[in-house]
């Protein structure tokens, strides 16, 4: 019998390791994918460059990443009629959120007052995903 339970103790950790990898990964996938689609972006020059979104890095510091993360799908989906690809960072960026948070439900409110290009907030949402993929070891 006590051999049993070390067992059983062993193929709960193993099983709980595997499910901590396992959603590594898809936030890996997401975002590698979201930083390989925003730098195709930030290749190609559009008009609708300097079209103002609302700004949310500006006060980050005091929100957690999740909640800057949901924030950015929102203003993402502002942007995708200049281009096409932030409806699929948008939604990569709403899996990343439901996937660590429960508590976040899309769309994030985000508050109507400062404003920025989109040009920048592409830029600033890169850095924001690369430091993300730096601290998660991608």
């Amino acid at each position: 019998m006590s051999i049993k339970f070390p067992v059983l103790l062993a193929f709960f950790c193993l099983l709980a390791c595997h499910s901590h990898k396992a959603t590594l990964l898809r936030t890996s996938n997401f975002l590698k994918e979201n930083i390989r689609m925003l730098n195709e972006i930030m290749k190609t020059k559009a008009s609708c460059d300097e079209m103002n979104v609302t700004s949310i890095f500006a006060d980050h510091k005091r929100e957690n990443e999740v909640e800057i993360l949901c924030k950015a799908a929102t203003v993402a989906l502002e942007g995708q009629r200049c281009y096409k690809q932030l409806n699929g960072i948008s939604l990569n960026l709403l899996r990343l959120v439901t996937q660590t948070s429960p508590v976040f439900k899309a769309p994030c409110p985000v508050a109507v007052g400062n404003t920025t290009s989109l040009k920048d907030f592409l830029l600033d949402l890169n850095r924001v995903l690369q430091r993300l993929a730096k601290d998660h070891g991608i």
